[in-house]
């Protein structure tokens, strides 16, 4: 019998980017690389565990506008096309590197990784990767839970709360449409919570989500386990707070695991290192460099002289790393145990594509780690929230404290000088979008169309990527650009509406490119 539990949850997430008006878009690598890099070495995991009958329980949050893309035919078609052009250079690869055997060893895994890809993608799962998932969760081993609509940052839109309403409604219905059934739990985008929000997400029939760490320990009143048992909000749905020991160990490139001088180093790539004219014909169309997927060193240390990278000296030290984190959560379960009237739930969140895509080993972390728990140790369990929900009657009460996770906890990356720009339109478009979902109670079948389609500007415009990316630095002008357009587009719209001058062509573009929320219903702002 365990003294405890620890709950692993895996918040899978992308930005909705679908380019059809162009044969490519530099942007959608992002939803390329993450297939082959994150969610195809985690379903081979979680296919490994199945077919060995290690029994294991993962959360998984999968995003709206992530699930919109796995079941896009269009960007599918496009990602086969990215791998093709990916194994058509590893076989390059593997001429050029024949002298060399240690970098023409990781040029085969490569080539034989992404054949591999193309396979389970298409051949095993039908293109559409929300099936593996549905699998698993079927099959009582992952928890599939899900997000916001478009990862709208709930604390910055608690002005109309009707707009948080939307962003609850897009993704219950979402999910709903794959799985067949009601979300459990809902992963807050950057853990933004504001009070009062629960009561939404009790409205939808969500019975948990997540805060940071101190969203609990700032609760009131003062939280009875800390960070180690969920906690009921006023509206009844339940609490996790995020462990802060487990977290940094797999989170920090200097304390935790993955700044390991054995791993592979993400920021040396072929697409940089070799002559453009032999990289360029297999990359997309931009006329830039770009990341190709395929590096062949180590971390090695700080130094621009990297070593090759020994892939199964990596995977070695992966396994090390996975026993010493199953340690140390039974040491923090022993004692925990020891203080508290009821057992322990140690909650470890993280962002899905670490695994895989920035900690290449990550994925072979989480199979060593869910065989060792199972094999090597008595003392913890996996579980996840909607399991340990089910252990007990009560739970105490408490009303978490505004916060998020990120620099500081308290929204600074989403709202800085580099972004702050952003709210007051935000704001007015949400402002627009309630008025004109009081005013317009009976439409005709053109102006149904007109503010359903408002109503998904207004969500894609709310995504809390576009802030981020502006905090950040990187790929500035695209952020700017997504804002600009949806702000846009939406105040056309609404200005059609009122006028009753509608630009067929205009509607009839926007909801082809943007073509999530088929069943997105405008009376959810009244």
């Amino acid at each position: 019998m365990a003294n405890g539990y620890l709950s692993l949850v895996l918040h899978a997430h992308l930005p909705f980017i679908r380019h059809p008006e162009y044969d490519s878009f530099l942007e959608e690598n992002w939803f390329f690389e993450a297939i082959t890099d994150t969610y195809v070495p985690l379903i081979k995991v979680f296919d490994g565990l199945v077919r060995d009958n290690v029994p294991f329980r993962i959360t998984v949050s999968l995003s709206p506008t992530l699930i919109s893309m796995m079941r896009d035919g269009l960007l599918m078609s496009r990602y086969h096309r990215h791998l093709d052009r990916l194994i058509r250079l590893s076989e390059l690869e593997i001429e050029r590197t024949r002298y060399d055997s240690r970098v023409n060893a990781l040029a085969n895994m490569y080539h034989d990784r992404y054949r591999e890809s193309k396979s389970i993608v298409a051949d095993q799962y039908g293109n559409d990767l929300t099936n593996a998932f549905k699998k698993f969760q079927d099959l009582g081993r992952v928890e599939v839970i899900t997000c916001a609509g478009t990862h709208g940052y709930f604390p910055m839109m608690d002005l109309y709360q009707p707009a948080v309403r939307g962003q609850v409604k897009a993704a219950v219905d979402t999910y709903k449409k794959v799985f067949g059934q009601l979300p459990k739990g809902m992963w807050l985008p950057e853990c933004g919570y504001h009070p009062g929000h629960d009561k939404i997400l009790h409205e939808f029939g969500i019975r948990y989500f997540f805060v940071e760490t101190h969203g609990v320990l700032f609760g009131h009143p003062r939280p009875k386990y800390g960070v180690y048992s969920p906690y009921l909000c006023p509206s009844g749905v339940a609490v996790f707070g995020r462990d802060l020991d487990s977290s940094k160990a797999v989170w920090s490139s200097k304390e935790g695991y993955p700044g390991d001088f054995r791993y592979r180093e993400y920021y040396r790539d072929i697409g940089f290192d070799l002559d453009f004219d032999y990289i360029k014909p297999h990359v997309i169309d931009c006329g830039t460099r770009v990341n190709t997927g395929i590096k062949y060193h180590r971390i090695t240390g700080d130094t621009n002289d990297k070593d090759i990278y020994d892939r199964q000296a990596a995977l070695s030290i992966a396994a090390e790393h996975a026993g010493n984190f199953m340690f140390n959560r039974e040491k923090q379960v022993e004692h925990l145990s020891g203080i508290m009237d009821r057992k322990p739930i140690i909650v470890s969140p993280y962002d899905a594509e670490l695994f895989g895509h920035w900690w290449f080993e990550g994925p072979e972390w989480i199979d060593y780690l869910m065989r060792k728990m199972h094999y090597d140790q008595n003392t913890v369990k996996t579980a996840t929230p909607g399991d340990f929900l089910g252990l007990y009657d009560k739970f105490p009460m408490i009303t978490p404290s505004m916060s998020s996770w990120g620099y500081k906890g308290y929204s600074e990356v989403w709202l800085d000088g580099s972004n702050d720009w952003i709210y007051k339109h935000l704001h007015k478009i949400a402002e627009l979008m309630t008025n004109a979902a009081r005013d317009y109670q009976n439409p005709n079948e053109l102006e149904l169309r007109v503010l359903n389609q408002m109503a998904r500007e207004l969500l894609l415009a709310q995504s809390s990527d576009w802030a981020f990316i502006m905090n950040t630095g990187t790929f500035v002008s695209y952020a700017v650009n997504r804002t600009r357009e949806h702000v846009g587009r939406f105040l056309a719209l609404n200005e059609q509406l009122r006028s009753g001058k509608i630009d067929i062509k205009m509607l009839e573009e926007a909801e082809s490119k943007y073509n999530l929320f088929e069943d997105v219903d405008f009376r959810i702002y009244r």
